[in-house]
């Protein structure tokens, strides 16, 4: 495809890339693979593979890279540890490997998706490759502008197609399928939104008998919202303190920012039962409100069969904002995301219902007040607890999946070369060690290997809950969503507004479907997005929706059962025993 034998196009680029020069062909082969053998040694241990297999897998990559000798490659990703660890690290061992001068730019997670909402509209190249979530799915299969990623491993990439990428080991390739069965992303980082608690305080003999006394069961891990809510109220109105310190039930953020968003589209209405079964994600309802019928969403306010402001979406806003104001700290309110995150690693926290595993290398450092001194946590993660509308067959809560993603305009050759980048990240030579960096898994055999199950006292529930059953119920948002920038701009506009008790949850959310719904109704008059875009129901009676099965539900009666609880160790051995 490519011209092989033009090495003086290159030689100045290369020579000043490896700090040699006047090689011959032979001489630059040596050189790589030496730069191969010596990034084996000393960087990409421990692996699921030898050391033979490794070597194989990056003289596959060496020959592979070839044609793009020379060439300067740019991709980005967002500001986390795992692309930190890509961009100071894999970046420069693949430039050093392949040739292929690589630069990975960190920025923030608003700013990929400008960016690529930009190259999107406009076709002109930004970036050579992007890692985008995989919450943009519903987007990219429906606008065209993404190459997918099967149909360029059997086209023009697949003599550029790792051997060994080994894609059913990719925990996450669900997620990232459209409905027409094509992959459209490549998963390179993973973590999901859990329930976090002090499991030292919960085991402590006098808060045990005092919860038991005022509540009637055990203090444990939550099943459901009851027991989170009792649990939240007792360490902040009846624990109040300990140790001398001032501590609270629950942790959380309320400021009017973009991340109160996250905070929400992050599946908090499918926590509380809001949407139908199914997964990744329910149908014909999802856990945003949108209904679709085939491939086409139809609405997502009540009165066109949609959830977004439905009796579950608005029992679930309602207890984000009592729970904010009663048992998180008074700042809690002024803060965003990335203020929030921190708190509980201060240790004043007793929970938190909506806690990302991103954060579990931030709270496991030593020195921490919640790390004890032979550096295992003194809090765990576990399932988050279940709301009242929630059935079996529902997701239960999100999970990222930060993805390679190639749009069409990037130039063939720069996409190719990018594409070699992006396999490289997520190699079996290189994924296990960039997993215990960054703690963001992304295949099976990485999750299940020796070098994990060391791992698993450290890092606080992490590698069981991957192990487990149950991590097929966290996913990210799914294709009912046809265009995931511009309907996940409205969301926190609306919720601030019940956030900040300017309108109650049920006025927020009628605002927020009503505004989805005429967003949806533009990208069905501009015809854009093709026989799988909008095309939304006529308003009707809510009654009439209510009244019909699966989502959305009518209100229940009682929306506080009983408080349910469950012991950590239970649930572990609970896993185990499923996974046999």
């Amino acid at each position: 495809m490519f011209d092989n034998n033009n090495k003086t196009r290159h030689g100045m680029a290369l020579a000043a890339l490896l700090g040699m020069s006047g090689l011959s062909g032979a001489a630059w082969a040596d050189a790589y693979e030496d730069a191969a053998k010596k990034w084996i040694e000393s960087e990409f241990n421990p692996s699921t593979l030898s050391k033979e297999e490794q070597l194989k897998e990056l003289q596959w990559f060496i020959k592979a890279a070839e044609p793009f000798r020379g060439m300067e490659i740019n991709v980005a990703s967002e500001t986390i540890a795992t692309h930190e660890y890509e961009s100071k690290i894999l970046a420069k061992a693949f430039s050093e490997i392949t040739g292929i001068k690589l630069k990975h730019d960190l920025i923030q997670e608003g700013d990929v998706v400008e960016k690529l909402q930009t190259q999107m509209q406009s076709d002109k190249n930004i970036y050579d490759g992007y890692v985008n979530d995989s919450d943009l799915i519903g987007t990219h299969f429906r606008y065209g502008k993404v190459v997918p990623i099967s149909d360029m491993m059997a086209g023009d990439g697949k003599d550029y197609t790792l051997p060994t990428l080994d894609i059913k080991d990719f925990i996450g390739i669900s997620f990232t399928t459209g409905p027409d069965g094509k992959i459209y992303q490549l998963p390179d980082q993973q973590f999901a939104n859990l329930y976090w608690f002090r499991a030292d305080w919960f085991e402590r003999p006098e808060l045990k008998a005092k919860f038991k006394e005022i509540y009637g069961y055990e203090l444990g891990v939550p099943v459901n919202w009851s027991a989170y809510e009792d649990i939240a109220e007792f360490f902040s109105k009846h624990v109040k303190e300990i140790d001398g310190q001032r501590v609270y039930g629950h942790m959380d953020y309320g400021k009017k920012d973009p991340s109160l968003g996250w905070r929400f589209t992050d599946a908090w209405f499918s926590m509380a039962g809001a949407g139908d079964k199914g997964l990744p994600n329910g149908l014909p309802v999802d856990e945003w409100g949108i209904r679709v019928e085939g491939c086409r969403p139809v609405g997502s306010s009540v009165e066109r069969g949609g959830d977004t402001n439905g009796p579950a979406a608005v029992f679930a806003t309602t207890k984000y904002v009592d729970w904010l104001r009663q048992y998180a700290p008074p700042e809690a309110q002024g803060m965003t995301f990335s203020e929030a995150g921190p708190v509980p690693a201060q240790g004043n926290i007793a929970q938190q219902i909506f806690w990302y595993t991103a954060f579990t290398a931030d709270m496991t450092k030593p020195g921490l007040p919640v790390v004890n001194a032979d550096g295992t946590p003194k809090w765990r993660m576990a399932p988050s607890p279940k709301g009242p509308y929630w059935e079996e067959g529902m997701k239960l809560g999100y999970q990222d999946t930060g993805s390679w993603t190639f749009l069409k305009s990037t130039p063939e050759k720069r996409r190719l070369a990018a594409w070699l980048y992006a396999q490289f990240t997520v190699s079996k030579t290189v994924s296990l060690k960039k997993t215990l960096v960054g703690l963001t898994p992304i295949r099976e055999s990485d999750i299940n290997s020796q070098a994990m199950t060391e791992a698993a006292p450290k890092l606080g529930g992490l590698v069981e809950f991957y192990r487990s059953p149950a991590r097929v119920q966290w996913t990210p948002t799914g294709t009912n969503v046809p265009d995931y920038p511009r309907l996940a701009q409205l969301w926190w506009q609306f919720i601030a507004e019940a956030a900040s008790g300017d309108k109650t949850p049920q006025e927020a959310l009628d605002g927020l479907a009503a505004a989805q719904d005429t967003m949806m109704a533009r990208l069905e008059r501009s015809g854009v997005q093709g026989e799988c875009g909008p095309k939304l129901n006529e308003p009707r009676d809510p009654e009439y929706w209510l009244n019909q099965p699966g989502a959305p539900k009518p209100k229940l009666e009682n929306e506080k059962p009983k408080g349910e609880t469950v012991s950590y160790d239970e649930l572990v051995k609970s896993w185990q025993k499923a996974n046999k």
